[in-house]
């Protein structure tokens, strides 16, 4: 009943992370039963489903596409914006998605970026007095500074609200960002498949194992 004893190790190791429990666990089962077809089509299956890398690259495409057509300027690269939208969708903040990119210094450019992505948070649209009372003062051809002070607050600040209401108003990107929005979906259901096989291939390796080892018993 050895393979029972290191079952058990394996599983109760709360030093260990999921992926390697479940490396080591498949390695096991193959290993006890010699039926390697229990793991071997879950890897051919997985090679098949569109990897993060994959995602990340047709992502850019997109957003090259953007920048070509001069829709908006960032200093970030495609292959940046592609990563912010998928760093943003693992729930990440902007300074954590600037360290994604290779520089917390860059969160503030992340976050302009994110906005005119249509990337928005509700911390976005806190703020500290109505919206319409905002608007209504812009639209009323005061200076920036005199809104400012009527809101009492910084220029800088008024500025970066300003920019997220005309980001959310701005149907230009919407084309290129339903496209994003549908890669990024196939990535979700890339990410489901895989989880579901694993977890399916781990209950049959299971079952199997558990059988053979009352057998040798």
């Amino acid at each position: 009943m050895i393979g029972v004893t290191v079952i058990s190790n394996i599983q109760c190791d709360p030093h260990m992370d999921d992926d390697n429990r479940k490396k080591q666990l498949l390695d096991l089962f193959a290993t006890i039963t010699s039926k390697t077809k229990i793991v071997e089509p879950m890897k051919k299956i997985h090679g098949s489903l569109r990897d993060r890398d994959a995602i990340e690259r047709e992502i850019a495409l997109i957003m090259r596409e953007i920048l070509d057509k001069g829709f908006f300027k960032t200093k970030l690269t495609p292959r940046q914006l592609a990563r912010l939208v998928m760093t943003f969708h693992d729930d990440k903040n902007d300074t954590e998605i600037a360290r994604a990119l290779g520089d917390e210094k860059l969160s503030k450019t992340v976050a302009r970026a994110r906005v005119r992505l249509k990337l928005f948070r509700d911390l976005d649209f806190n703020m500290p007095f109505s919206r319409d009372q905002m608007e209504e003062l812009i639209d009323s051809g005061k200076t920036l500074k005199d809104v400012s002070e009527a809101l009492e607050i910084s220029p800088s600040t008024l500025r970066e609200y300003r920019h997220v209401i005309e980001e959310e108003k701005d149907p230009t990107l919407d084309p290129y960002l339903t496209r994003i929005h549908d890669v990024m979906e196939d990535r979700d259901l890339s990410e489901q498949m895989t989880r579901g096989l694993i977890q399916d291939g781990l209950a049959e390796a299971i079952d199997i194992t558990e059988a053979e080892l009352i057998d040798v018993g």
